[in-house]
């Protein structure tokens, strides 16, 4: 599957309909540098990919200078958007949760944009807050904690943001599936300004080897600034402790390591990566360059311009956290969305009309922070 930066995306499972196991959901999820989709259909305390979708659409793209999501970048995204609703109508989905994240909610034009979004698509989307992102991630990523663990810090870098989720590993498990879809066990959580686009943005300026010192510089000092890193980090002291990372850089760095020829999500979600083989895995990145990391098949050309910001994110939080071990994770919102939906309490009907979430793909209702947390 893709992850928020657009790594390179899973096969889908098509199913006709015909052979459906139960009711079809959808998850899009609008940001700051890709739009992505997610159908699939129950199955078991799970579900399986009936359709994927990822596309790059740059949302975010001068954002940081212009505090406005550009004319350009509003097409690029209205063309993404017009193709996911094209699925959605051939799969006959119906029950659809939209989300934005940063780049909607930093935007100045945000909100007239999701509103041209809906008069246009028929896709209503809501732009969710910080913590739910990171509720979400975490809840997408609640197989991938070592049974070992007393402690993970799940790491999201986006585009615009990189949220931090400090995670209970225990409770988590003596929770159970559906404990961790109602209530997260997230000890502690922030919100970063660092996203690999509009880190790169910031230093564009600068030539690659004294860009990316300056990027982790930058960086660790945004991660230091947070009041809960220094109680995070004694708490990633303890054994067995370790990161989860979920994001299109941890996913490409993931298949640059097991060197394969071409991206397989099957190999990916769930690896491992050691400290020592992501920072030699960084430091051929670095080696390489823009073009020659462009002819890395698991990152392509798209992605090769923003993986040394991703990277320069990902080295200043492995610096400022103790763990040997990072868990990749070819998940994130799209899962925690479609598991909330599922899995969690149901919202109440509305009365004299249909139930939230139900009847055609363009009329699913805005997903807000409470909305997703009921499912």
């Amino acid at each position: 599957m893709a992850d928020k930066n657009g790594a390179p995306g899973r096969k889908p499972r098509r199913r006709s309909r015909t052979r459906r196991n139960g009711p079809l959901y959808a998850a899009v999820d609008l940001g700051t540098n890709n739009c992505r989709l997610l159908v699939a259909e129950p199955w078991g305390k799970s579900f399986r990919v009936v359709d994927s979708h990822s596309q790059i659409a740059r949302l975010g793209e001068g954002l940081h200078e212009t505090g406005r999501i550009s004319d350009a970048a509003i097409e690029r995204a209205l063309d993404a958007l017009g193709n996911i609703r094209r699925k959605l109508k051939h799969h006959g989905v119906g029950r659809v949760r939209c989300i934005a994240t940063e780049a909607c909610r930093k935007a100045e034009n945000g909100a007239d944009f999701i509103r041209r979004v809906h008069e246009e698509t028929g896709l209503t989307f809501k732009i969710i807050n910080a913590k739910e992102e990171a509720r979400l991630a975490t809840i997408g990523c609640h197989d991938l904690m070592d049974e070992a663990a007393k402690t993970v810090l799940v790491v999201d870098i986006g585009g615009g943001s990189t949220e931090l989720s400090w995670v209970n590993a225990r409770i988590a498990r003596d929770g159970g599936f559906e404990g961790l879809v109602e209530r997260a066990p997230i000890q502690d959580w922030t919100s970063l300004p660092l996203g690999v686009v509009t880190l790169q943005e910031r230093f564009s300026g600068l030539p690659e080897a004294e860009a990316f010192p300056a990027m982790i510089a930058h960086a660790t000092e945004v991660i230091e600034g947070w009041k809960g890193t220094e109680r995070v980090r004694r708490a990633m002291a303890h054994d067995g402790s370790h990161l989860i990372g979920t994001s299109g850089t941890v996913t490409c760095l993931a298949g640059v390591h097991l060197k394969l020829d071409r991206y397989r999500r099957d190999k990916v979600d769930g690896s491992w990566l050691s400290r020592d083989e992501a920072r030699q895995c960084i430091q051929l990145l670095r080696d390489l360059g823009p073009d020659g990391r462009a002819t890395l098949p698991t990152i392509g050309r798209e992605r090769a311009g923003l993986m040394l910001s991703g990277c320069a994110i990902m080295q200043a939080v492995w610096d400022a956290f103790p763990g040997e071990r990072m868990r990749v994770g070819d998940r994130g919102l799209r899962e925690g969305l479609l598991l909330s939906m599922m899995y969690g309490r149901k919202p109440p009907r509305r009365r004299g009309g249909r139930g939230k979430g139900r009847g055609n793909p363009g009329e699913a209702p805005p997903a807000s922070s409470s909305e997703a947390s009921n499912g």
